[in-house]
């Protein structure tokens, strides 16, 4: 099997819903991006449309760099909670905020969480790559998935908090991991939270430490072979494939 790693990670306020501030995009996101650059890597930058709005410099950034930028709703809504009719409104006026900076074509809704249901509105307004289910949370979906309404999804592969532990412990863990790989992460999460008033699990590893993982991830899926793809790439190999 082919060796895959795709980067990700969801552009947001600091910890939601526990903080409202947004420390980690003004200073975390362009330690990323410096970083993603180093190493000429691309990556998927899920972003709601309420940080896009406020810092239009730092998302123009991210797509002049190549990268992709996907929908993240647009104030970080838990779609799960919310009825049909306000999951369109809200993905609408989060699409038509982002289209904005970029044609986007992806999506993964907050907390990883998106009923079934609502996969025909993505469909509706130009999506065919979502990223909202995971292989480690229910309905634990294992592999890749093409939706009648031409949507592929792809579950992320492992909880973020993961690639803040010890570089030797996580070490393990990502060689186990079956391919293709998607990991995911937040810009609050390369700013220091150790005093932050969120969870233990928001503030451990967090800030440079974090950063210094990130790289050490990357070099070492390159010494494995791997290929570093975009959401939306990836994607767009499934469906041609389908077509052939």
């Amino acid at each position: 099997m082919e060796k895959i790693v795709i980067l990700s990670f969801d552009v947001e306020r600091d910890c939601p819903p526990y903080l409202d501030t947004s420390e980690g995009i003004k200073h975390g996101l362009p330690h990323i991006l410096d970083l993603l650059e180093e190493e000429k890597v691309r990556a998927t930058f899920f972003t709601t449309g309420y940080i896009a709005e406020r810092y239009p410099v730092l998302v123009r950034r991210i797509v002049d760099l190549g990268h992709e930028l996907g929908a993240h709703g647009y104030r970080h809504e838990r779609f799960d909670k919310i009825g049909l009719d306000e999951a369109e409104r809200v993905l609408s006026k989060a699409t038509q905020v982002l289209k904005g900076f970029y044609d986007v074509v992806s999506f993964r809704a907050p907390n990883l969480q998106l009923p079934e249901p609502y996969v025909k509105l993505l469909q509706k307004l130009g999506y065919y790559a979502d990223s909202s289910t995971a292989i480690y949370k229910p309905p634990f979906r294992r592999g890749i998935e093409v939706f009648e309404e031409g949507i592929v999804r792809i579950p992320a592969s492992i909880t973020s908090s993961v690639l803040r532990l010890p570089w030797g412990l996580q070490r393990i863990v990502h060689k186990r991991l079956p391919w293709p790989i998607v990991y995911f992460s937040h810009p609050w999460e390369y700013i220091d939270m150790r005093e932050k008033p969120v969870r233990f699990d928001c503030r451990f590893g967090t800030g440079v430490p974090a950063l210094n993982n990130l790289k050490k991830l990357i070099r070492f899926h390159r010494e494995r072979g791997a290929v570093f793809m975009t959401v939306r790439e990836f994607a767009e190999r499934i469906l041609a494939k389908r077509l052939v």
